[in-house]
């Protein structure tokens, strides 16, 4: 498969299948039959053009409102005869008739300008010059007010990248934009979304992503082309042949040195060029209402849904935000169906609930005035049970973190070790990284964050500690917080933590995807969460330490948030391990850049993981009381 995996799977699914491609007809007869189509370029404050397509009902008796989409992915069909096949981000809005709006973002495809990953926002502009996201949607948002025939109303959403281009609109928002979807909106890409997790450069999804999103520009304006193609089917295999990361900083690969590749790297701290990128910062004083989608098997955006949420709960008080958590995968939401996911069943079509109860509601309610929008503050799917729950606020009140200690003979328990001495160690080595699936394959295995972890617990360099069966079922809703007291001969290692749902011997036969084969979970081991931090930020995103040798430190690792119920009879499992190849570059164990190491920097280390009654590995998991 080529290298450029990600940007079928990301960018042309983000693209298409999540905002416009969510009904699939044969051809563009019902869009043609009831919209026109106009292409405009709209002029920035600055003078920049940007390219816009208009899709506007032909029925002319009423005037509608304006949902608008920016994306850097394109807006194409390009040419005024040519449709979209479907418009909106469900077939319940394009028959409900809408003025849709697509717009190249700045820089990108046939719009003028630069482009900037994740623009950094300005909250105090100056001069016309003074240009971010949020100005580019409110002057575009100004022209069609006085071009298009509307009700005045205007909406935006989008997923991914337009999820983001969706919350940097909030700041400082046009009077007329009233409601917002932000959905699995990238929101701080070196601590949780995309780029980096907790420090940990996420290798297979950049290498794929950006050997393909921003090469020349055709003279068109419709096409990129590639810095380079590779073709491999076992992608541990080809990354673990690349061998160091210095490697792709030249020819054949990202000889660029403006691609965004080289920036990314160029910035392996969490430094000015990362803090200006973080949208969240600039989330307050909100005013639009704000529908915020997410989904639990999300591998790109996870934290950005959450994030964003959080962001504007705290810096925008009596804001009008709610959010959404489905069992859903990057844009899972926007397809037409959504029954199963890995192992889960879920029975019953749960985007339909989605698209017609909640966001077509939304929109109808805010831009048209339509109906009644009553849907509770949070709404979140938790797995194991399957169903969907309401709550007021999020995490829920009456969920108590609970420490579970890690213990000898891996054992997971509620009691804290009182043992004098205790640990258990394993020798990490970056010539043999523990890989993140089971599955071979030439890209990534989406079901990862629900695979079977068995082959991982029978590897000697990841440890495994579990509870007893459960006498009754156990909730987790909230935020997972891991506590290790750790101490090593190298002088940096990652740390990748695991929590683990772990299916009873007797479990009957579990069908799989609809129309599969049933699979025996008897001994499943189904993760449930994971992340990853370079222990090297264990104390400062920006100031990276190295360890001490033998010295015992803590590391705090946050995962991202969980609503899922271990049934009477399971047992929950937590495994640490120093590598996650290679959804995670391998870290050389050494304290160094390691866009830098060379070979020789790549070192086997032995990592122990203490459990006494001093130092006590634990996991904070929020207990629903």
């Amino acid at each position: 498969m080529k290298i450029r995996f990600l940007l079928s799977c990301l960018l042309i699914f983000t693209a298409l299948i999540s905002y416009s491609q969510n009904v699939t007809p044969a051809d563009t007869g019902f869009v043609r039959s009831n919209y026109k189509k106009t292409e405009v370029y709209i002029t920035m404050r600055d003078g920049v053009k940007l390219f816009t397509a208009i899709y506007s009902p032909k029925d002319s008796s009423q005037t509608y409102p304006i949902l608008m989409q920016r994306t850097p992915y394109s807006v194409r069909p390009y040419g005024a005869n040519s449709y979209r096949r479907s418009l909106g981000p469900n077939q319940y809005l394009m028959r409900e008739k809408y003025i849709f709006v697509y717009q190249d973002a700045r820089g990108r495809y046939k719009s003028e300008g630069n482009f900037r990953e994740m623009t950094p926002a300005i909250d105090n502009k100056k001069t016309k010059k003074d240009v971010d996201e949020s100005s580019d949607t409110f002057d575009t948002i100004e022209w069609l007010l006085k071009n298009t025939k509307n009700n005045g109303k205007v909406g935006q959403t989008g997923i991914s990248f337009p999820g983001y281009y969706s919350s940097a609109a909030l700041p400082d928002a046009h009077p007329a934009l009233v409601a917002v979807s932000p959905q699995a909106p990238m929101s701080d890409e070196f601590i949780g979304d995309d780029c980096y997790h907790n420090g940990a450069f996420f290798l297979m999804d950049n290498f794929g992503f950006y050997s393909g999103f921003d090469g020349p520009k055709s003279a068109d304006g419709q096409n990129y082309k590639s810095h380079f193609n590779a073709e491999f089917s076992d992608a541990y295999q080809y990354f673990l042949d690349f061998g160091p990361l210095k490697r792709a900083n030249a020819a054949p690969y990202f000889a660029d040195a403006n691609s965004i590749w080289r920036q990314t790297t160029a910035h392996p701290v969490y430094d000015e060029f990362w803090q200006s990128r973080n949208i969240k910062n600039h989330l307050k004083n909100i005013k639009p209402a704000v529908l915020i989608v997410g989904g639990w098997f999300d591998a790109e955006d996870l934290y950005g849904a959450l994030k964003t949420y959080a962001a504007i709960e705290k810096q925008s008080p009596g804001n009008n935000n709610r959010l959404v958590m489905g069992p859903w995968t990057h844009g899972g939401w926007a397809a037409p169906s959504w029954k199963s996911f890995a192992q889960y069943q879920f029975v019953d079509n749960v985007n339909r609930y989605f698209q017609e109860e909640i966001e077509t509601k939304f929109f109808n309610f805010y831009l048209k005035g339509k109906g009644s929008f009553e849907q509770p503050e949070v709404t979140v799917f938790e797995t194991g049970t399957n169903q969907w729950k309401n709550y007021d606020v999020w995490p829920p009140k009456n969920s108590q973190p609970t420490a579970y200690y890690l213990g000898e003979k891996g054992k997971l328990t509620t009691a804290k070790p009182t043992a004098a001495k205790s640990a258990t160690a394993y020798e990490s080595d970056p010539a043999k990284p523990v890989p993140y699936t089971n599955v071979i394959s030439g890209h990534r295995n989406n079901e990862y964050m629900a695979e079977d972890q068995r082959f991982a617990s029978r590897r000697p360099d990841v440890l495994s500690f579990q509870s007893d069966s459960l006498t009754e079922d156990l909730t987790l809703t909230g935020e997972i917080v891991a506590n290790l007291m750790v101490s090593m001969t190298g002088s940096d290692a990652d740390f990748i933590v695991k929590v683990i749902d772990v299916w009873p011997a007797n479990t009957t036969v579990l069908g799989a995807k609809e129309g599969d084969r049933p699979v025996q979970m008897a001994g499943y081991q189904q993760m449930v969460r994971a992340e990853v931090l370079r222990g090297k930020f264990r104390n400062n995103f920006s100031k990276p330490e190295p360890f001490t040798k033998d010295k015992v430190e803590k590391v705090t690792l946050k995962l991202n948030e969980i609503a899922h119920t271990f049934k009477k009879g399971h047992k929950v499992m937590v495994q640490v391990q120093s590598s996650w190849f290679p959804l995670v570059d391998r870290n050389p164990q050494k304290f160094v850049n390691i866009f830098e190491a060379s070979e020789a920097d790549f070192q086997k280390a032995k990592i122990t993981i203490h459990h006494d009654s001093a130092n006590s590995s634990n996991i904070m998991l929020p207990v629903l009381k």
